[in-house]
């Protein structure tokens, strides 16, 4: 007796495997009841997580506490409010998933008591954006460079499971020709805030092997978008602002690249680094936007002029930033499936109409929240 005799003997009514149609609807099935299944698990962990926002209480911040509530998580913020930006979060402060922690990440006490319950943390906080960081040279090396290094070494031990580090496309800087960066990019900063952003993601990579956690680096393209402690120190905010209130704007350096992205797609690329299964975003690091988001400064003034009759907009040459770069989005799309659902040329008129509405009116009054422009507490 042969072996597919005995098979036959002890399989008598042995089905066959299902073909054409009917293989592609099983196919089809199981893959819904995987997804199904991916879902409830998702939501079981979200259930169970405490994210610690560390900035939670800024531009991106204020947006992506929002967000991570909303999926059903519980929220601890670590934020010492040094643009005395406090009132971005305060409508959460009664809900019971939310908590609060006022300080400095580069104080230990302080940041055990942050970190007291939390399953996963973000590192937003930051002395954001090349002004800033010139005018307090000192302040943003311990912050942004010293603070975060040290925080992320007293992460191991607590039982962390994601770590997502905020980091920026400006580390790209200067490109040498018009292809777009992709990850693997030369790295080439040009100012302070970028060059410590650098460090620190060379600090993450250096010690991911010792990590008892998933540490995922994430390079922002430039924000722009309407968020609880808004911006207007921002290319696309400012200029929205300028020609809606019916200022001249002059525009420096008009034909220099940068990518752009939606403070509310940025946090959630973050959300989708936090439920993706480890394997896939631990040791990664992602540009986040998108590819067709690409812009120069003159083609987001060619997108506002249409809503801005009238409007006077000089151009000149010789600007203080000489960044100029076009970044690649294609790998956070092909393997976590990240896509944009904002753009520029419909987000940037809408801020225009809101503006001329009377939103943001205190703008002058309180310039010191609407940018980072100065350090008040800290």
């Amino acid at each position: 007796m042969t072996l597919s005799d005995a098979s036959e003997n002890v399989f008598p009514h042995r089905p066959s495997p299902p073909q054409g149609a009917d293989a592609a609807a099983l196919v089809a099935a199981f893959r819904t009841d995987l997804d199904r299944l991916t879902r409830n698990l998702v939501r079981q962990l979200r259930l169970e997580r405490n994210v610690l926002v560390v900035g939670g209480a800024g531009y991106i911040g204020s947006v992506l506490v929002r967000k991570l509530l909303a999926t059903g998580c519980k929220v601890t913020v670590l934020d010492d409010l040094i643009y005395d930006n406090g009132s971005s979060i305060a409508a959460l402060l009664d809900l019971p998933e939310f908590s609060f922690v006022r300080g400095d990440l580069c104080h230990g006490e302080t940041l055990h008591q942050a970190l007291a319950g939390v399953t996963d943390v973000v590192l937003l906080a930051a002395l954001v954006g090349d002004p800033l960081c010139k005018k307090y040279p000192d302040l943003a090396r311990r912050v942004n460079h010293d603070g975060a290094k040290t925080m992320i070494d007293r992460l191991n031990g607590r039982g962390i499971d994601r770590f997502v580090f905020l980091s920026t496309c400006s580390n790209y800087g200067l490109r040498q020709d018009d292809t777009y960066a992709t990850e693997e990019a030369e790295l080439n900063p040009k100012s302070l805030y970028a060059e410590t952003k650098v460090a620190v993601e060379q600090h993450i990579i250096g010690n991911a092997a010792g990590c008892d956690f998933c540490p995922t680096i994430l390079r922002a393209a430039t924000a722009y978008g309407v968020s609880d402690r808004m911006r207007f120190d921002l290319t696309v905010s400012e200029f929205a602002r300028t020609l809606a209130i019916g200022e001249e704007l002059l525009v420096y350096d008009e034909h220099t690249w940068r990518p752009y992205c939606h403070v509310d797609d940025i946090s959630s690329a973050i959300i989708t680094v936090l439920d993706t299964p480890r394997p896939r975003v631990c040791g990664e690091i992602f540009n986040v936007g998108s590819t067709d988001e690409n812009y120069t400064k003159k083609m987001i003034v060619d997108a506002l002029l249409p809503h801005a009759p009238g409007a006077v907009v000089k151009y000149k040459e010789g600007g203080f930033d000489p960044r100029n770069y076009r970044v690649s989005f294609e790998k956070i799309a092909s393997k976590l499936g990240f896509t944009h659902k904002h753009s520029v040329n419909t987000c940037a008129p809408a801020l225009m109409n809101n503006i001329r509405s009377g939103f943001f009116g205190d703008v002058g009054a309180r310039r010191w929240f609407y940018g980072n422009y100065e350090v008040r507490n800290m």
